[in-house]
């Protein structure tokens, strides 16, 4: 057998990684610079929610019960993986500064972990409805564009702020790191979805919302990196949760403008 090369062993890893979706035939996981593919896998997750949507919506599903298995799938798919992150990283921010990573390696869930948890799902639950409400067309797109950028947060954690835990699971995503190159796979993407857009005739709506998903994703990272004094494990799930759930809010108070752009 051929051995795969290794940016397909880093992308079969980070299916794996970031995802309960059973693992490629015929190709060795590398877990060495995962992070760069992780908005490929979002596109995965997100393709699969609206493919979910759609087929909810064909057999009469109302907006009330197909959006809270929409969450409800996201969870399961990730295993909870970036939810967990959410809860630990509210505990250690509440603690303090001199206790923030003690809190957040602490396996007990606190009050401000279950008020994160239950603020981001009702945050993600209202956006939703109303995007489905208004723009039902474009929710699959709104899908896919959550799960993408959701997951380029990380990336600029993993670029911009140290490593806060000497011996934490997560390191590797900073000391594997080559600069700017992890942003590359992202911007082919983006780029590629872009263009495509503009040949259908949306670019502009394809645009503002892309434009929207980089400033989040960045804002979010950043200010959780300038709290924590850098970034975990943790904060990095927090990272991908928080920009998912504030673009969802910000494309619903912005439908109108996108909405109309697109005709």
């Amino acid at each position: 057998m051929a051995v795969a090369p290794p940016w397909l062993r880093d992308l079969a890893g980070a299916w794996v990684f970031y995802s309960l979706l059973p693992g490629w035939p015929g190709v060795n996981p590398g877990f060495e610079r995962i992070a760069r593919f992780a908005p490929w896998i979002g596109l995965v997750i997100g393709g699969l929610q609206a493919g979910l949507w759609l087929l909810l919506q064909a057999i009469g599903w109302s907006v009330v019960a197909t959006v809270p298995v929409l969450i409800a799938f996201a969870l399961w798919v990730t295993g909870g993986l970036h939810l967990d992150g959410v809860m630990d990283t509210a505990d250690g921010l509440a603690a303090g500064a001199n206790r923030r990573l003690e809190a957040m390696e602490d396996s007990r869930v606190g009050a401000s972990g279950v008020l994160a948890l239950i603020l981001v799902l009702l945050l993600q639950f209202s956006a939703l409805a109303a995007l489905a409400e208004h723009c039902t067309r474009w929710m699959p797109f709104v899908l896919l564009s959550a799960a993408f950028w959701g997951r380029c947060a990380p990336l600029w954690a993993v670029l911009r702020f140290p490593y806060l835990k000497a011996d934490g699971t997560a390191g590797f995503h900073r000391s594997s790191a080559k600069g700017l190159r992890e942003w590359t796979p992202a911007l082919v993407v983006f780029v590629a979805c872009l263009l495509g857009a503009c040949l259908l005739g949306v670019g502009l709506p394809v645009l503002l919302i892309g434009a929207a998903g980089f400033c989040i994703s960045g804002l979010v990272a950043d200010r959780l990196g300038h709290r924590l004094g850098g970034h975990t494990g943790d904060s990095y799930g927090a990272s991908v949760v928080w920009t998912e759930t504030l673009l969802l809010v910000v494309l619903a108070l912005l439908s109108p403008v996108w909405r109309g752009a697109a005709g």
